[in-house]
């Protein structure tokens, strides 16, 4: 399921990282990047799906 993974990381960072680690600290970290700057949350969740 990781290229799906990817593939949501890509397109909706937040999505990609709940799908890998649910509501947890990662989570709201990746919607303020995502927030903030629509690619620092691309770095961040595929960061977070490479990690585990």
């Amino acid at each position: 399921m990781d290229p799906i993974r990817l593939i949501c990381a890509i397109f909706l960072p937040p999505l990609g990282v709940f799908l890998q680690v649910g509501l947890g600290r990662d989570f709201w970290i990746n919607l303020v990047l995502t927030l903030l700057g629509y690619f620092p949350g691309i770095i961040h969740a595929v960061w977070v799906i490479a990690r585990r």
